[in-house]
């Protein structure tokens, strides 16, 4: 597959093991790891991450920061802070997109031309699976319209049914191919 579509992976498994430059990791707002796929990162990184985030926290919502990936496959660590869901009209969705954009503009930043997120915000942060989904995929595709970097653009999905649903919305709109 070529094209817009073409940069768009999704893979099911642990984000960690990935052989990307670049790993997102749904942090908070202190980068100091915690649950999730931000504490398994951590894990797996090694206890260095944590002194390389203390040099970069805090970050507020929306936002990214850049770690080197240390113990990881991936050369760097880009942590972004997604919102705390409250009701959805408390400004989440922007702050949602915003995390996506400005992870992708730190991988352009750096020259990083292959990244792969997580589903951020879906966990302890409680934001809608469903809602969250579509924020990722319209933002990164939105993002892939305008930009050349990353070439590659992946969603690491941990379940089956996080990867059913993206799976669905990609090919919904056309970004995933029936191969």
């Amino acid at each position: 597959m070529s094209g817009i579509a073409g940069r768009i992976r999704l893979v099911t498994g642990d984000i960690t093991t990935l052989d990307v430059q670049a790993v997102v990791t749904a942090a908070n707002k202190g980068l100091r790891g915690g649950g999730g796929v931000d504490g398994a990162v951590h894990r797996a990184a090694g206890p260095e991450l944590l002194h390389a985030c203390r040099a970069v926290a805090p970050c507020p919502t929306g936002q990214s920061r850049l770690t080197p990936g240390l113990a990881l496959a991936a050369d760097w660590v880009i942590h972004t802070v997604g919102p705390i869901y409250r009701d959805g009209n408390s400004g989440e969705a922007e702050l949602l997109a915003s995390a996506y954009w400005t992870a992708l503009a730190l991988a352009v930043e750096h020259s990083i031309d292959g990244v792969a997120f997580p589903c951020i915000s879906t966990g302890v942060y409680g934001y809608p699976a469903d809602a969250a989904c579509d924020i990722a995929i319209e933002s990164v595709h939105r993002w892939v319209q305008t930009s050349n970097l990353p070439r590659v653009i992946i969603f690491c999905c941990f379940g089956d049914a996080d990867f059913q649903r993206y799976e669905s919305r990609l090919r919904q709109v056309g970004l995933l191919s029936e191969a």
